[in-house]
């Protein structure tokens, strides 16, 4: 049987920061993945170029149980800190959106710096391995994998992720483990996701699939300005993935698709200057065409500027600024970038994500119950909770 100082499941961002923590502590580490490569998450994020923190990081960007949970890690590990070992490697990056950095090249560069940083560590990575069970006694916790193999270690983290995206390996192993160890999980649901619709909804918005605006995008309380892109199974673009983590079943949204333009106020203006204008083609001046032809249609105001009355003014402002539309669910985990939910933060301690009814087992990364917001939040927290895990394991 081999004896490691640390086992971690999940060569993912935060399992593989975790273990080059551990390693560089002069911990001996085993990272085990049943994938046949590391970081395969890693490697198709940000459209293959790994969108790999967000410089505008802080703890309201992340929804928990618990919203106090994460500030504790994230404090100790910036995206500064992150962003200067990027540097220490040479790998150029750029900021794409707000705060949203990105390599220039490859998300593969991510990957081999991490693997770089487990090297240096002397950490031991098992590929294409199945933990099969896991048993604690008094001398740690003790793995059967899928060839017959024992492994021990004092400390056993779990990395694995969660649901989201299941072609790329993605299954609720944590969770089993969480049950063993009698661990609560809250309840979890597909996040940064697009939304459906019924099919009577569909129908309206077939004719704008592939048609994109910035928008204003509502939940509740909650707004997001950003992208909006029609499809043919519904609503997608960063604002829609954004609000997917605050909408429930049964709610409207509200969408707002000529952010920053006061509505009653530019129709006045484009009044005054043309009045024989058709209102689709004031409309398109600021709305895609498509888009224009549809709030046009639908609020029943087809003909010129000048002949817009007061009630027809109201419902064509609302038509643009005020749209609310109800989908009826998420494309689901398939396409879900993460997934909201999970560990029960208040089983942890924040200061090193250990479980506190069970020594020695520690939960980190998207498994537990913190989900950032799109755009680089998510590997943030990765790179900040497999650091605070690493940094407090025992040797």
């Amino acid at each position: 049987m081999r004896t490691f100082d640390v086992i971690v499941i999940g060569a993912g961002a935060a399992g593989m920061m975790c273990a080059a923590s551990a390693g560089q502590r002069g911990l001996s580490a085993l990272v085990i993945d049943h994938a046949e490569a590391p970081g395969k998450k890693i490697r198709i994020s940000g459209g293959g170029r790994c969108n790999f923190t967000n410089i505008h990081t802080a703890p309201q960007a992340f929804l928990s149980r618990n919203p106090k949970f994460a500030i504790s890690a994230l404090k100790r590990y910036r995206p500064a800190d992150f962003i200067a070992l990027v540097e220490r490697y040479g790998i150029a990056y750029h900021e794409k959106t707000l705060g949203q950095l990105f390599c220039d090249g490859s998300a593969q560069q991510i990957i081999d710096m991490l693997l770089a940083e487990m090297e240096k560590g002397g950490v031991t990575l098992a590929l294409e391995t199945v933990v099969d069970a896991i048993e604690r006694n008094d001398d740690g916790f003790h793995l059967s994998l899928g060839a017959g193999e024992r492994v021990l270690a004092r400390s056993l983290v779990i990395a694995t992720g969660a649901k989201s995206i299941p072609k790329m390996g993605a299954t609720g192993f944590a969770y089993k483990v969480a049950e063993q160890f009698g661990v609560p999980v809250t309840e979890t649901r597909p996040a940064l996701v697009p939304l459906t619709f019924e099919t009577g909804m569909l129908e309206t918005l077939r004719p704008l699939a592939g048609v994109s605006l910035d928008a204003n995008v509502r939940a509740g309380k909650t707004v997001f300005r950003e992208g909006l892109l029609f499809t043919h199974r519904g609503m997608s673009g960063p604002s829609i993935l954004q609000i997917s983590s605050y909408w429930r079943e049964g709610e409207p949204i509200t969408i707002d698709m000529a952010a920053g333009v006061d509505m009653a106020d530019w129709i006045g203006e484009a009044r005054a200057r043309n009045g024989r204008q058709s209102v689709v083609a004031a409309l398109g001046e600021i709305l895609p065409r498509r888009v224009a032809e549809l709030v046009v249609g639908e609020a029943g105001v087809l003909g010129n500027l000048a002949d817009l009355d007061r009630k027809a003014m109201a419902r064509l402002v609302a038509g643009v600024s005020d749209w609310q539309v109800k989908p009826v669910g998420t494309e689901g985990y398939r396409t879900a970038e993460v997934t909201l939910g999970g560990i029960d933060t208040a089983a942890l301690q924040s200061s090193d994500m250990q479980v506190k009814s069970v020594p020695g087992l520690y939960f980190i990364g998207e498994a537990v119950d913190v989900t950032g917001w799109l755009g680089g939040y998510n590997f943030q927290w990765a790179w900040a909770s497999g650091r605070a895990a690493g940094l407090a394991l025992p040797a």
